[in-house]
């Protein structure tokens, strides 16, 4: 039975947990194709020369990083990340230590937000290929503990733009590689590895999260795309976009009270 033939009475649970399936399994295959066709290789992590992008993103981190510091005016106030992806709590402990301002999500725009970004939103809208963009926000103490992304087709970009000291306790690692960020420098990494991040120092630590098209060879670049978009209309997207719909009344007082 396709998933177009499901029973239009069955229980939405169980509906959206058999089109997950049916996804994950053809994801699960077009993925071992992904590291034989992909334009920049195969590895944990990347370098930022690889994307000629990164220098205007970089060069202007301090604007970003303003924006950002209205923001963080209220981050207690912000939503949690499982608040906005419940689905990917597998990924995170049920606290309040993982905070969001969630910009683009899948290609999907939060209007309201990106306006209070002005110079963010130019930035990552002049960046090709970008589908998600939000302010990631770990607490002091936060462990997101070790868990793999969705998909292999887009890259992760991390532009460090609060960095606490000392830059030991705090990090990633991606399989056996660990590193750690620096204020307005970009990292790159492909979250289908396994991955942790942390922080253990007693400031927040916040980084610009973009998840950018992976560049392939044609036609697994169109395929790619074609299961990108797919991705956008699914069931863990819609929810996480009435998720945000939402929190958008709730910051829109919050930003004006």
């Amino acid at each position: 039975m396709s998933v177009k033939e499901l029973p239009i009475n069955i229980p939405t649970s169980i509906r959206n947990f058999i089109i997950y399936k049916v996804g994950f399994n053809l994801i699960q295959k077009y993925e071992q194709l992904i590291s034989k066709y992909s334009d920049i290789g195969d590895s944990p992590f990347f370098e930022a020369e690889q994307f000629p992008w990164t220098t205007e993103l970089e060069s202007n981190w301090h604007l970003i990083r303003q924006e950002l510091d209205k923001i963080l005016e209220y981050t207690t106030q912000l939503p949690n990340f499982q608040d906005i992806s419940p689905d990917q709590s597998y990924s995170t402990t049920k606290d309040n230590l993982w905070k969001t301002y969630f910009l683009y999500g899948y290609g999907l725009k939060e209007e309201s937000n990106c306006q209070r970004c002005p110079e963010t939103t130019r930035l990552i809208e002049n960046i090709p290929g970008m589908k998600t963009a939000f302010f990631s926000i770990l607490l002091p103490g936060k462990h997101i503990p070790e868990h793999r992304g969705p998909y292999k087709g887009v890259v992760r970009c991390l532009l460090g733009l609060k960095i606490p000291e000392p830059k030991e306790l705090c990090g990633i690692r991606v399989a056996n590689e660990t590193r750690h960020w620096e204020e307005g420098k970009a990292m790159f990494l492909d979250d289908s590895f396994p991955h942790e991040a942390w922080n253990d120092t007693d400031d927040i630590r916040v980084v610009l999260f973009l998840d950018i098209v992976r560049p392939m060879r044609f036609p697994f670049s169109w395929l790619n795309h074609l299961l990108l978009q797919l991705i956008t209309i699914s069931p863990f997207v819609q929810d996480a976009k009435a998720n945000q719909k939402k929190w958008d009344s709730k910051l829109e007082k919050l930003f004006n009270q």
